[in-house]
């Protein structure tokens, strides 16, 4: 969420902001709701001190009148009763008319909240702008010795490559078919070596950001509360993304939704907390299921494991003091990790700077990393994919943006309150990863060598082939 007060000093860079990202939010409307809920308030507070200071004055006088009230004649009380109705009159109407004024605060609060939430954080200045992700901007690429992305597979291999579809049947480590038939379309089984892959490149990636990087390990809940999905920003843009579980109407007075990323269980969990300064930065990862319903995604990249509806996702989550320079620093340390993974398994990957149109609302600046696919791309005249780059990794700098949300604070060195940093990473997410650590690591014979820094999670296993048909 926004502040709102810096909305109110510079309306223009929200406007701008939101115009940059491509996001449709009536910002006018969201500043006059707000200075008629300021006056609201100010007439409120008036009256409320109004009726305070006659309530002091003539509280003293209404208890004399209400003590001669006890040995009083009937003519006297009927006096004494005139008098205690006139001076009670005026307070009387003071509070109807705050109430009046708190009937229509209820509402234009909600009205402000809702417009609140959908105002997206400003992109970073040094953010490239952008219409959409055709416009993002390469920052660096890598391969491993010997592999040149500008040439083909074939060139570089000496051989012609499957895409992950063919490997995956050949050596059965996937099956779509009783994936489909048990939940519907984008489900898969990860069958045999396909599943012990996918566990050892977790595993690996999980004790590389706890073990070499001093991340926290962490295991949250992915069945969240509102609440959370709203704090972390990925409500109410996102909220069609999103598996839904109508626990209210079962009794429990809230639904439930299973979350897209662990983020959202890491910082859920300091939500409406004040944090020991002595403590930041908070380091956290954590590995756990995601869910999403990828609504609206078609194409290719429907097919097989690229783009599915659950997935294991091993995510980095930093909570840091408010200063844009630690912010940027942490997000150049995430983006680090993640290549040293990568150099690690021997995929090529390049680093995207993101564009204004691509950020989405809560990012003040995001970096893509794409790993290459031999079997994505335009095909050629053999009708043979001529691979492509696929995004793997997104790394998120968020400033106070979910901190203020979530209402998640520090006390600073004068003791204010401050709301907190964040930023978050995809260590690694499977099995998509899985796509270009088949196809790269695919051997002419049809097998799959495994990644050296994967061997000992998969019980010294240097090689992937058919269980039930020997390798030629």
């Amino acid at each position: 969420m926004i502040d709102i007060k810096a909305l109110r000093e510079d309306p223009q860079r929200f406007i701008h902001g939101a115009k940059a990202k491509n996001i449709d939010v009536d910002i006018p409307a969201l500043i006059a709701i707000d200075q008629e809920r300021r006056s609201l308030n100010k007439n409120r507070e008036d009256l409320r001190a109004e009726q305070k200071r006659i309530s002091k004055e003539i509280g003293p006088k209404i208890g004399q009148l209400k003590g001669k009230l006890k040995n009083a004649s009937a003519d006297e009380q009927e006096s004494i009763n005139q008098e205690l109705q006139t001076l009670e009159a005026t307070p009387a109407s003071l509070k109807k008319e705050i109430q009046a004024i708190d009937d229509t605060m209820g509402s234009i609060d909600e009205e402000w909240q809702t417009l609140l939430l959908k105002i997206p954080q400003p992109p970073d200045s040094d953010v490239p702008v952008g219409q959409s992700a055709d416009e993002n901007v390469e920052l660096r690429t890598w391969a491993p010795d010997g592999y040149d992305v500008s040439k083909s597979f074939a060139d570089n291999k000496g051989f012609e490559p499957k895409d992950h579809l063919a490997l995956v049947k050949e050596l059965e480590l996937a099956d779509f078919e009783r994936g489909v038939k048990m939940s519907g379309t984008r489900h898969y089984v990860l069958t045999g070596n396909g599943m012990l892959l996918q566990q050892a490149v977790l595993r690996f990636a999980f004790d590389l950001i706890t073990q070499k990087y001093d991340f926290s390990p962490m295991s949250v809940p992915v069945i969240l509360r509102e609440e959370c999905m709203v704090g972390t920003g990925f409500f109410p843009s996102g909220r069609e993304q999103a598996y839904h579980i109508e626990e209210s109407n079962r009794g429990a007075g809230h639904d439930l939704f299973l979350a897209g990323t662990g983020e959202v269980g890491l910082m859920g969990m300091f939500a409406d907390e004040i944090i020991d300064a002595n403590k930041l930065p908070i380091k956290m990862a954590t590995v756990s299921t995601c869910f999403r319903r990828e609504a609206g995604a078609a194409g290719r990249d429907t097919a097989g494991l690229y783009r599915i509806h659950q997935f294991e996702k091993v995510e980095q989550v930093v909570i840091c003091k408010a200063d844009e320079k630690e912010s940027r620093i942490w997000h150049q340390t995430m983006m680090g990790i993640v290549e040293d993974l990568l150099q690690q398994l021997g995929l090529p990957y390049r680093l995207l700077q993101c564009c204004t149109a691509d950020l989405g609302s809560k990012n003040a600046d995001m970096i893509d990393i794409e790993c290459w696919m031999p079997g994505r791309g335009q095909l050629d005249s053999d009708g043979k994919p001529e691979g492509a780059w696929g995004e793997t990794h997104s790394a998120s700098r968020l400033y106070d943006y979910q901190c203020r949300r979530l209402n998640m604070r520090y006390r600073d060195e004068d003791g204010n309150t401050v709301f907190a940093h964040s930023l978050n990473n995809t260590v690694l997410a499977s099995p998509r990863i899985l796509i270009p650590l088949l196809e790269m690591h695919q051997q002419q014979n049809g097998t799959i060598r495994v990644p050296e820094c994967l061997q000992s999670y998969m019980n010294g296993m240097a090689v992937i082939e058919s269980q039930t048909r020997p390798s030629t």
